[in-house]
């Protein structure tokens, strides 16, 4: 968990290719963004992998995150 400059609170998660889409790394997923969907913008949640599909590495991933994008 980190805080960004602005005060919310960011967390990564970040699963290989191998464990990315089983079982217990979608339950984290859906339990990391209800936890961000219910603190009313304080808190970020990134479920990050290597490349995601948007052809993206963990640091563009997180600063999507941050940026909203």
């Amino acid at each position: 968990m980190a805080e960004t400059l602005d005060g919310r609170l960011l967390v990564v998660e970040y699963k290989g290719e191998d464990y990315a889409t089983n079982d217990d790394s979608k339950e984290k997923k859906l339990l990391g963004e209800l936890w961000a969907s219910k603190s009313n913008g304080r808190a970020l949640f990134l479920m990050a992998v290597r490349i995601d599909e948007r052809g993206r590495n963990v640091h563009e991933q997180i600063r999507g995150t941050i940026e909203g994008r």
